[in-house]
């Protein structure tokens, strides 16, 4: 229930449910109040954010210096673990195994197969519970991989963790002291690093999935607004408030539970 109930409020403190609730208040103010000032202000402050919102130059901005924290992973550190997070996904058996990952989810079991690739002999290690679907995120990420040829016996499958805080729990088991590599996307790292070495683990990290656009692009995907820059912006977001609730509560600190 509460786990329900972070989701639920995280969801409505995201860019676009937040200022498309904000458009609605105004509305409400004009249509039926006397309150025509403050509904004006509401409704144009909340058009303008989302507008700044969905353009690259503001939204990759926000982003760079989450993603930018660790770099993509290239050493050939000997290690016997490779610990995929898991993401957003459903599952339909009718669709290809690739199709049921969505989002942040594919980049990261394809950034894991290619290090499991480089580093012969390690286990892959698919993180998540079930959600709504039949199967668990663990388990549908590891078909993922499994039709991009990992053997099923070098896939280890961790399906009771709820969030990134438990899955450090459940890897803390499998792995012990030993160093293993870490990949999840570039804007989660830095809280997920910070989750695992409370734990008192050390992890490799190998961000993948990075979003944030360095490299040039032509003008008017840089003046157009666009939903995919909006949702770089949406992360950007989300992880400021994962990393300010992740202090709060002190999971953050070496040591702490």
């Amino acid at each position: 229930m509460l786990f329900n109930l972070k989701k639920f409020i995280g969801a409505l403190l995201m860019p676009l449910p937040a200022l498309m609730l904000l458009m609605g208040l105004a509305l409400l103010l004009l249509w039926f109040t006397r309150w025509q000032r403050s509904g004006k202000t509401i409704l144009t402050l909340s058009w303008l954010f989302l507008l700044l919102f969905s353009l690259q130059p503001v939204a990759d901005r926000l982003l760079r210096p989450i993603e930018s924290e660790y770099r993509t992973y290239r050493g050939n550190d000997p290690v016997d673990f490779i610990v995929v997070l898991g993401g957003g996904y459903t599952y339909n058996p009718d669709w290809a195994p690739s199709s049921n990952l969505i989002g942040n989810s594919l980049p990261r079991v394809t950034e894991g197969v290619r290090l499991y690739l480089a580093h012969p002999g390690a286990k892959m290690v698919f993180t998540g519970a079930r959600g709504a679907n039949t199967l668990s995120n663990a388990a549908t990420a590891a078909r993922v991989a499994e039709s991009l040829g990992v053997p099923a016996q070098d896939i280890v499958i961790l399906d009771r963790p709820l969030d990134t805080e438990q899955e450090a729990g459940q890897v803390a088991a499998l792995v012990g002291a030993q160093p293993f590599i870490l990949v999840t996307s570039a804007n989660h790292m830095p809280r997920a690093m910070r989750f695992f070495v409370a734990k008192g683990l050390h992890p490799i990290p190998a961000p993948a999935n990075q979003l944030a656009i360095a490299s040039p692009l032509n003008i008017w995907d840089r003046i157009m607004p666009s939903s995919m820059f909006l949702g770089h912006s949406e992360r950007a977001w989300y992880e400021t408030l994962g990393s300010l609730w992740q202090r709060l509560k002190g999971a953050g600190e070496t040591g702490a539970d």
